[in-house]
């Protein structure tokens, strides 16, 4: 982990649905309270069992948050893109982190402490009112993904993983390529799978033509079929 100078990196952008409720006073006090720190890939963020203090925004990059299950397996709970913000919920609930955070590559995050957050909460109720959404948002996401990972066939649940990807990170240049490159390990942990079925389930999408792979690089032929797969489940 490494701190960079503040005056690198302009936050207003990222934090830009967060500011908007404040006034140039509250403005300014949020502009004086906050750090930027940078992350390796695989870089813990948090560590589950801390205490938190801190909300965070992903500047640039990508973050997982994960959870460690029976037999030391893992289960990816979301999946962190640019602009988004974590790491708060707990301090509101006024529990210990129950989940984990990690790098997948080069990260930079911006950390407020939850001390000056809570200030500009009880000063602000449009910023009260902001969280407060962001919070059920959230659960909504939660309670689909809960459904989808305990009710969806392998398939269904890989087909689900790829298209978030696809609607997460975006693509690259060639416009079917997903731009973010996860193991095959972690494509299982957001799957809620064995690494060996995703291993199988991804070469049976490739054998269909719904997919090509390319070592961690995935490229998506067949979207509306995964889709469908994903829908059906």
């Amino acid at each position: 982990m490494v701190k960079m100078n503040m005056s690198d990196i302009d936050i207003s952008e990222p934090l830009s649905d967060m500011l908007a409720p404040l006034n140039n006073e509250q403005k300014e006090f949020l502009m004086n309270n906050y750090t930027i720190q940078t992350y390796k890939k695989n870089e813990t963020i948090y560590c589950e069992g801390e205490t938190p203090s801190h909300l965070m925004c992903l500047i640039n990059g990508k973050v997982k948050i994960f959870k460690d299950g029976v037999g030391g397996r893992s289960q990816i709970i979301r999946m962190i893109k640019p602009h988004e913000y974590f790491a708060y919920r707990a301090y509101f609930a006024k529990e210990d982190f129950v989940t984990a955070a990690a790098a997948f590559e080069p990260s930079v995050v911006c950390l407020i402490p939850m001390s000056a957050i809570m200030t500009l909460v009880a000063q602000n109720n449009d910023l009260a009112m902001f969280f407060i959404r962001q919070l059920s948002i959230d659960l909504g996401i939660s309670d689909e993904r809960t459904v989808s990972l305990t009710q969806k066939h392998i398939r269904g649940r890989l087909a689900e993983s790829l298209i978030f990807l696809k609607e997460s990170y975006g693509l690259e240049e060639d416009g079917s390529t997903l731009s973010i490159y996860l193991s095959r390990e972690d494509l299982a942990n957001l799957s809620n799978m064995t690494t060996s079925n995703a291993i199988r389930t991804l070469s049976q999408f490739a054998t269909e033509r719904l997919i090509t792979i390319d070592g961690r690089k995935i490229k998506i032929i067949e979207e509306e079929k995964l889709k469908k797969i994903s829908k059906i489940g």
